[in-house]
């Protein structure tokens, strides 16, 4: 969690400087967006490896009614957790150990790659 906090007021921090009002909603969403996009790679991966094996867990039908409810989940979690009084203590302390910003544009990177690896596995399947 702490990485996803790091990245989180990273890109609060950027956005805060260029769209005031809306830096909290950008920050949320793209937290959201990594996150689902790490949950799909997981989720693909490991579809192929129990494939492999010829194990059949779950269909893909159910996969994808389970990923769907995963993701509200991580909204709401991600929505409680990054807003309101929460997310004002975790900037305090964010703030006492900040050291750099990490690339805009690597952080970016991250969930297009995770999403195109995910797309990779499962046409393997």
């Amino acid at each position: 969690m702490q990485q996803f906090d790091s990245i989180f007021f990273s890109l609060f921090r950027y956005y805060k400087q260029k769209h005031k009002t809306k830096a909290n909603d950008i920050a949320l969403a793209y937290i959201l967006i990594l996150q689902a996009s790490i949950l799909l790679l997981l989720g693909s991966f490991f579809m192929l490896f129990f494939d492999q094996m010829n194990v059949s867990v779950i269909s893909n039908s159910k996969a994808c009614i389970l990923y769907i409810l995963l993701l509200v989940v991580l909204l709401f979690r991600n929505w409680i957790y990054y807003t309101g009084k929460k997310r004002r203590v975790l900037n305090t302390v964010n703030n006492k150990t900040y050291n750099e910003d990490i690339n805009i544009v690597l952080i970016w990177l991250i969930p297009i790659v995770c999403f195109i690896f995910s797309a990779l596995l499962i046409q393997r399947l």
